[in-house]
């Protein structure tokens, strides 16, 4: 049987690629301009933050890539892997805020259900899961079912599920955004391990200014409503990277700070 293509070798064209040109949202319905004239390049491989007040527009970019909006509210050129968005676009993978596990599936279950439903053989995705739950601390939970999970366990599935999919795109819309401090730094950690090891591409949304800084190679900063680029920060600390070891170096300040003034002025504050 032919292999689908690896998420590095589809990188090698435009399978990683994001790309907005004069992007705009409005939900005429409601009268609401959610994103107003955005451009962006990501290349492959890149870890891109998405920062910004609530209400920006943060999510419907990451809706648009997935194809879950209607043509009639957008406008502008966007393309994912050199093609516009389409729903079921295989290689996008979309982790949202919450788990979504499927309480009637064990652990091995829930993270194997996205490669169950790309038709992927049995063999390969339990070895996938399996492979992936023990990479983020799973292990020994194979069978156990969500009700008996901690909130940051039932985060570590969700985040096993989405890398159990080999689309070169992953789309994360605040996935610890729920966490407290400690198991947030935990799956920082995990994240970046397994990014470092597969190299594809991530457009991370986030309200949490350390967590941008410490995960991403570049951190966007969006205005208020209509949501405009008010900066793209190139974060020039060295790889790879501890999130903890950081909080430790001068530079990880200097770019939160620097962040924090971006934002602010996005926001009018400053």
């Amino acid at each position: 049987m032919q292999q689908s293509p690896s998420p590095t070798d589809r990188q090698a064209g435009h399978g990683g690629t994001v790309y907005l040109d004069t992007v705009s949202v409005e939900f005429k319905v409601a009268g609401v301009l959610a994103v107003d004239k955005v451009s962006l390049n990501v290349k492959s491989g890149e870890f891109v933050s998405i920062v910004g007040p609530s209400g920006c527009g943060k999510t419907t970019l990451l809706n648009y890539a997935a194809g879950l909006l209607p043509a009639w509210a957008c406008a502008g050129t966007f393309l994912v892997g050199g093609k516009p968005p389409v729903i079921g676009n295989r290689d996008i993978a979309y982790m949202l805020a919450r788990d979504a596990l499927a309480p009637w599936r064990t652990t091995l279950a829930n993270a194997e259900l996205g490669t169950e439903i790309r038709g992927v053989p049995v063999e390969e995705r339990r070895r996938r899961a399996l492979d992936l739950l023990e990479q983020v601390g799973l292990k020994g939970f194979e069978n156990a079912y969500p009700k008996a999970l901690s909130q940051g366990m039932r985060q570590r599935v969700a985040l096993a599920r989405t890398f159990c999919l080999d689309s070169p795109i992953m789309l994360m819309d605040e996935p610890f955004g729920a966490l407290d401090a400690q198991t947030k730094l935990q799956l920082e950690e995990v994240l970046l391990q397994l990014w470092q090891r597969d190299g594809r591409t991530v457009i991370f949304i986030t309200h949490d200014l350390s967590e941008a800084v410490s995960m991403s190679d570049r951190v966007i900063v969006m205005s208020a409503r209509p949501g405009r680029i008010v900066a793209d920060v190139p974060i020039t600390l060295g790889r790879p990277r501890s999130v903890r070891a950081l909080q430790k170096d001068p530079r990880f300040h200097e770019l939160y700070s620097h962040i924090w003034s971006e934002l602010e002025a996005g926001m009018g504050l400053s």
